[in-house]
C-alpha cells in the first residue's frame, strides 16, 4: 500500500482504527504491570523483613558475646586473613577494615609515636604483642569503611565484631 497516494481523510480514519484495535491491548497491558508491581512490592517487603531479622540476630549474638570483637581477634590469633572474616558494628552493619578503596583490609596499630599497618592477623598478633594499639597516635580505635562507598569512620575496637566468612 502507498500511503503517500492515500487521502488525509484516508489516514484519520486508518489511525482512528488502529487506536480503537489498540485500545483493549493497552488497557491488557496495564492490568499487567499492576500484578507485576504488586508481585515485585511483595518480594522488596520480605527481602526488607529478612534483612531486618537477620541484621537483629546478629546483634542478638554481638550481645550475647557469640561473636569477637576485632581487639579480641588479634589478641587470640596466631594467623590467617582478615578477608577470612565479615567484620560488623555492633548495630549491625556490615564494615571493611581500612582505607575506603584499598585492594585489602588492614588494622591500623600505634606504639605512640609510629603507625603500621597489619595486613593479616599474624601481623597483627606480631604488633599487638609487642605493646602497640589499635588506632593511631592520639586515636584509639579502629579504621572502617561502608562496602562499596568513600564513607569511612574511627571506632572503638570493642564496637566492631568479627565474624568468619
Amino acid at each position: 500500500m502507498a500511503v503517500d497516494k492515500l487521502a488525509e481523510a484516508e489516514i484519520e480514519r486508518m489511525l482512528a482504527e488502529i487506536r480503537e484495535r489498540m485500545r483493549p491491548l493497552e488497557r491488557q497491558l496495564n492490568e499487567l504491570r499492576g500484578e507485576r508491581d504488586l508481585l515485585l512490592t511483595e518480594l522488596r517487603r520480605r527481602e526488607r523483613k529478612s534483612h531486618m531479622e537477620s541484621r537483629a540476630s546478629l546483634k542478638a549474638t554481638m550481645r550475647e558475646g557469640g561473636l569477637p570483637t576485632v581487639a579480641e581477634l588479634v589478641a587470640g590469633s596466631d594467623g590467617g586473613s582478615l578477608d577470612d572474616f565479615t567484620f560488623n558494628l555492633k548495630t549491625g552493619g556490615e564494615v571493611r577494615l581500612g582505607f575506603p578503596g584499598a585492594r585489602a583490609q588492614t588494622l591500623g596499630f600505634t606504639d605512640g609515636k609510629q603507625v603500621a599497618q597489619a595486613r593479616d592477623l599474624a601481623e597483627a598478633a606480631r604488633l599487638y604483642a609487642a605493646g602497640w594499639e589499635l588506632g593511631s597516635p592520639g586515636r584509639p580505635g579502629v579504621r572502617v569503611h561502608f562496602p562499596g562507598t568513600r564513607q569511612e569512620k574511627l571506632v572503638e575496637a570493642s564496637d566492631v565484631f568479627a565474624r568468619p566468612r
